[in-house]
């Protein structure tokens, strides 16, 4: 199936949906900041306060099996709509809960919600922009996300520290998704139907999920995603934590030097053109591996707590060397149900955020610093060098 060409406006529409990354990347990432003043407000340890992660990252994994195939049914753009209202009400309901229970409920229904933002934005993406230059525009969509991303983890330390605590920190979310809403709400009633919704697709919703799962290279994709969101998202999320107990260091001043993990990736995004063109895919997950585990073994070896903003760096652009790779794979998967290749994509992704933030909040809580950040510095160099192995068996 060849992309369709870009409707007219479609850089509006891009514009917007990079919008909505930007406020999906906050929300990702805020609360890695958050868990110190979570723990200590509700009583509980930084692994048992990771819960609202964990219940954000499931959610969010298992809804994409409905928001794919729902996408390529009724459209991607009017579905990242929906779900940018339902993100609204789920961050709103989160700054407003009772207790820590209430909260963890709240981010099950925000991470529900969440679903249907950036993977669908890259669904559309996909079916709209010609694969040539796929690469260069999810790299503008991915800046969004990963602006968002540096802001949330700024933002969660600076609230961690303040009077407005976590309550502050979502409210200021709700507030931000409530704009790019009803902005693209404006824009999907004023263009053609063409740009609101794709060609529905007429699978079944379990055929669907079996189309993608019957495509070998589908699988080595998945797999590979899942393999980063175990060993780079999980440990991730406990990195600020890790600075403050190491180093004394404020919530803020440690949310500040890893929120540079999204500058080296909005370097990547700047770049993503030349560096495809030069370094070729192979090159760019085996470098991205090495870059992700040298990252976090100088982490962890490192006496200065000065190092580990320019380490964040390094470790964001390898990390989109990597990722971005893979997220290009992925929208070519199966593209005749692109929506529900590229949900799936995400399922994997958050389902390994999930696992990796669990054993991460074990490790932290009962084992030391050094399993929780040993294990990443082994593991993403290999899977680098698989996904590039397994690129050149593939011919590319």
């Amino acid at each position: 199936m060849t992309a369709h060409p870009a409707p007219p406006r479609s850089s509006l529409m891009i514009l917007l949906l990079s919008s909505a990354a930007f406020f999906s990347g906050a929300a990702l990432r805020i609360c890695d900041s958050l868990l110190p003043r979570l723990a200590r407000d509700f009583d509980r340890t930084p692994g048992a306060a990771g819960q609202v992660i964990i219940s954000f990252s499931i959610a969010y994994g298992l809804m994409q099996l409905l928001f794919g195939p729902l996408g390529d049914r009724y459209g991607k753009a009017r579905l990242v709509c929906v779900a940018l209202f339902g993100c609204v009400a789920g961050s709103l309901v989160s700054a407003l809960a009772p207790s820590f229970g209430a909260l963890v409920v709240a981010r099950i229904a925000w991470g529900m919600a969440a679903a249907g933002v950036i993977p669908l934005a890259m669904a559309w993406i996909g079916d709209t922009v010609p694969y040539e230059m796929r690469q260069a525009t999810l790299a503008r969509l991915l800046t969004g996300t990963l602006s968002g991303m540096m802001a949330g983890q700024l933002a969660g330390g600076l609230f961690g520290d303040s009077t407005l605590s976590w309550r502050g920190a979502f409210f200021t979310l709700s507030a931000g998704y409530l704009v790019v809403a009803i902005a693209l709400l404006i824009l999907l009633r004023s263009v053609p139907g063409a740009l609101a919704a794709q060609p529905a697709a007429r699978l079944e919703f379990v055929t669907q999920l079996r189309s993608v799962m019957h495509v070998p290279w589908a699988r080595v994709v998945l797999i590979a995603v899942m393999a980063e969101g175990i060993f780079l998202l999980g440990p991730m999320a406990y990195l600020p934590s890790y600075l403050h107990q190491r180093h004394g260091l404020s919530l803020s001043a440690a949310s500040a030097l890893i929120a540079l993990y999204a500058v080296g990736g909005l370097l990547y995004a700047i770049t993503a053109r030349q560096l495809v063109r030069r370094l070729g895919e192979r090159r760019m997950v085996a470098v991205g591996g090495l870059l992700m585990g040298a990252g976090y073994l100088a982490w962890w070896i490192s006496p200065f707590w000065g190092l580990a903003g320019p380490i964040a760096l390094l470790v964001g652009f390898g990390t989109y060397l990597y990722h971005n790779t893979l997220q290009t794979h992925a929208t070519q998967m199966v593209p005749a149900v692109r929506g529900t290749a590229v949900a799936l994509f995400a399922f994997c992704l958050f389902v390994g955020q999930a696992i990796g933030v669990t054993l991460a909040g074990y490790a932290f809580d009962h084992l030391g610093h050094g399993p929780l950040l040993l294990a990443p510095a082994l593991a993403l160099p290999l899977a680098g060098w698989g996904f590039a192995r397994a690129l050149r068996r593939r011919g590319e």
